[in-house]
């Protein structure tokens, strides 16, 4: 799918008709001439829900503020005396509201939306392969695994393999920080090229970039998880 300037810039439209009084309404949550509350358009995504673009760096508190502010504008309470219609869209903003503000807070699930809407990523299927660098160390992870399982359903001494697991854990832990500190340099990448209105062709790449980092983030956290849980076992 291709990466247009239309998917990742998010002004209003300002030719969206208004549904109560037919005038341009501004294409934000409230026409701008009458002041009725609007229904969702198809387009619009979550950065837009807020007036952000689609940057990846995002002001944690300004967001919260903003949120905030919409939760307090858009609440059905401050509907109840209009027609069902506009309950209904009071409803489904508020909706909105919450699932914008739980995805865009957290800059995993905010670059994993923003890569799910240029159809970079697919939804569940997501690849769970080591990576080639790292198939040596989860082989014999893995083995020190089954080593664990073994000697704690045949009574064995289990702390020299507990010791080796949480080595091994920690050493993950640190590949992960180290992928999380590659994801905020491409952020901050992504941003630039935002910015400076790059090519497509070099939004694309940076997207292919961000994919395969989450791709590999997604098995190490998995790897470190897992011998948590184990470990965490009696």
């Amino acid at each position: 799918m291709s990466v247009t300037k239309a998917q990742t810039e998010t002004a209003p439209s300002a030719d969206v008709i208004c549904w109560s009084c037919k005038s341009p309404s501004g294409g934000g949550h409230f026409c701008a001439a009458c002041g009725k509350i609007q229904p969702l358009s198809r387009q619009a995504d979550f950065f837009a829900f807020f007036s952000l673009p689609q940057k990846l760096q995002l002001d944690s508190a300004a967001l919260e503020r903003r949120f905030h502010q919409l939760s307090w504008k858009l609440h059905p309470d401050n509907f109840v005396r209009a027609s069902e219609f506009e309950r209904n869209l009071a409803l489904e903003r508020s909706s909105e509201l919450n699932d914008a503000f739980r995805t865009l807070r957290d800059p995993i699930s905010r670059v994993e939306y923003l890569l799910l809407r240029a159809g970079v990523r697919k939804e569940g299927t997501t690849r769970q392969q080591a990576p080639p660098e790292l198939l040596e160390e989860v082989f014999e992870l893995n083995e020190s695994l089954d080593e664990l399982r073994d000697a704690k359903s045949e009574g064995g001494n289990l702390d020299q393999l507990r010791e080796k697991l949480a080595a091994a854990q920690r050493n993950f832990q640190e590949k992960l920080d180290q992928l999380d500190a590659e994801l905020d340099h491409l952020f901050a990448e992504w941003d630039s090229a935002l910015a400076q209105q790059e090519s497509d062709a070099a939004r694309k790449a940076l997207m292919a970039k961000l994919n395969e980092l989450l791709n590999r983030r997604s098995y190490i956290r998995n790897l470190v998880r897992n011998v948590g849980e184990e470990l965490a076992l009696e």
